[in-house]
């Protein structure tokens, strides 16, 4: 058979873009189409696709084509520009300080002022943004990628969700790697922000993904004790040392209000965080109070972003500094 391109695009204008910009000819997507001896070949751009959006128009024109006179066999390619996306990974020196709750809910706050949001549980051994983020479903398989599943206006991603519940992880580091590949890796889309919600103190998931992906930043979570403090001194000199700058430090569990007479206190120190952010120049985002409203949202799944009133106010705040340093940082790298 000659070559004719007429037939098998009129064939492809019969098929809707996945994103709603008319058919695949009409919005631009086709860039080669071809018949050759019996073999149709298309090449598509793909860009913006989620993984569904990709299969189901790959079936959509073997089907068309296909059904096409003379036509034995369909070869699709798909291209697409790839995303511009900062990466910013959320640690901690030590656990128990709330970082991955100020992960989740810096996600869910920077999703509700318009972002494209996606949310990675790194922590391999302990992941808890399934329980967090009120999302257990267990993500699909789409060519070779993992698809991140919604909550909260935020895709996510869990080794949590690939588990069963209780489970322990008893992996060395090889294995680990490879779990945060298949993690970052997964089909984010158009996700224009990935935060990353490291496990506690400065091991080979710290080290992996500063090499393989680079954070533009990092948020550093500390209470205000000087021993989560001295930790938070040693992760912030993790990440400078591989090249990757602190974008804050947040202070979490700062201040306690009574609930019975209102009366504050601070079990925890006051002020410490704010004071080694200065010291060791780096921002300060802010301070979290210590309440017990922010932690029975997180236990059943609501993080306080989420919803209104003072606590998602406050996460808020921080998702607004989060972002003034990021276009600061990217300013200073592209003057």
């Amino acid at each position: 058979m000659t070559d004719d391109a007429d037939p098998i695009k009129a064939a492809l204008a019969g098929i809707e873009d996945p994103l709603g910009q008319g058919d695949l000819v009409a919005a631009g997507r086709v860039t080669l189409a071809r018949i050759k001896d019996g073999v149709a070949t298309v090449v598509l751009d793909a860009t913006g696709f989620s993984a569904e959006q990709r299969a189901l128009a790959e079936r959509r024109i073997r089907a068309a084509t296909i059904a096409m006179p003379g036509v034995t066999e369909t070869r699709v390619a798909m291209t697409a520009d790839k995303p511009e996306r900062a990466i910013v990974a959320v640690g901690s020196g030590k656990g128990g300080v709330g970082k991955s709750t100020v992960a989740a809910n810096l996600a869910v706050a920077l999703a509700r002022m318009g972002k494209k949001v996606g949310l990675v549980d790194a922590d391999i051994y302990g992941p808890s943004q399934p329980n967090i983020m009120g999302q257990h479903g267990k993500p699909e398989l789409i060519d070779e990628k993992i698809v991140p599943t919604p909550a909260h206006g935020v895709r996510m991603l869990s080794m949590g969700q690939l588990i069963a519940p209780g489970t322990a992880v008893a992996w060395r580091g090889p294995m680990t790697a490879s779990a945060l590949t298949s993690l970052m890796e997964g089909d984010w889309g158009d996700c224009e922000l990935l935060i990353v919600d490291l496990p506690p103190g400065t091991g080979d998931v710290q080290m992996t993904l500063i090499q393989k992906w680079k954070p533009a930043g990092a948020v550093i979570v500390s209470t205000p004790q000087d021993l989560s403090l001295i930790d938070a001194t040693r992760a912030i000199d993790m990440f400078r040392k591989m090249g990757v700058e602190p974008i804050g430090l947040v202070e979490n569990m700062a201040g306690y209000a009574c609930p019975h007479c209102g009366e504050n206190s601070d079990p925890f120190g006051s002020g410490g965080a704010e004071a080694a952010a200065r010291t060791m120049g780096i921002p300060f985002l802010g301070r979290i109070p210590l309440r017990i409203a922010i932690r029975e949202a997180s236990d059943a799944g609501r993080p306080p972003a989420a919803g209104e009133g003072e606590e998602a106010d406050i996460f808020r705040g921080l998702a607004v500094r989060l972002l003034e340093q990021l276009k600061e940082g990217a300013h200073a790298a592209h003057p």
